[in-house]
């Protein structure tokens, strides 16, 4: 490592050290085992398919995750139909970083659903047979997920290349489904 790249990564620490508290990262084998390789910094670039939002930033830098980058994060992955938020899993938010690093493209991971509300996901299972009762998404662990010019098969299979979570392949609705839950594949 060269004396430029350790000062600007010690000049990006101080900066957000400024501005807030980082907290440890927590210990998850499977993320971190895949993230191997993926550099001292995380970063998401998500496009919501329902508000148009976008969501561009570094929510982790050399094992430490940046509180008000998650904010940001939590408050994009809302609940568009009651404009409300949780903590979303952190886990599923390196899983949504490492599919995209692994598709090898610069344009926005497109989100069709973050978190949801017990009331929402209900409304939603009233109309569709494949909204769980138990969603992962109430308990801020998933996301459902699209990248233009990527498949859903090839979406699917650089999510499962992490052996972490659940995903899921829809098909007929172009997207895939990630979560931090047990690991399992299914196809709808």
């Amino acid at each position: 490592m060269n004396n430029e790249t350790n000062l600007n990564r010690r000049a990006l620490l101080g900066a957000f050290a400024g501005i807030a508290t980082v907290t440890a990262a927590p210990a998850y084998a499977g993320v971190f085992g895949y993230l191997k390789g993926a550099g001292k910094v995380r970063s998401i670039h998500m496009r919501s398919s329902r508000s148009g939002e976008t969501v561009d930033t570094i929510y982790w830098i050399d094992g430490q995750y940046i509180k008000p980058a998650l904010k940001e994060i939590n408050w994009f992955m809302r609940d568009w139909r009651e404009n409300k938020a949780i903590k979303m899993d952190r886990r599923t938010i390196d899983v949504i970083a490492a599919t995209h690093a692994r598709l090898d493209t610069s344009e926005p991971v497109y989100m069709l659903s973050g978190y949801r509300s017990s009331r929402t996901n209900a409304m939603l299972r009233s109309k569709s047979r494949r909204v769980a009762k138990d969603s992962y998404h109430v308990k801020g662990m998933a996301t459902d997920i699209r990248v233009k010019s990527r498949s859903v098969s090839q979406i699917a299979k650089a999510a499962m290349a992490g052996r972490t979570g659940g995903v899921g392949k829809y098909y007929r609705s172009n997207f895939v489904h990630v979560d931090s839950g047990p690991i399992r594949t299914w196809v709808s």
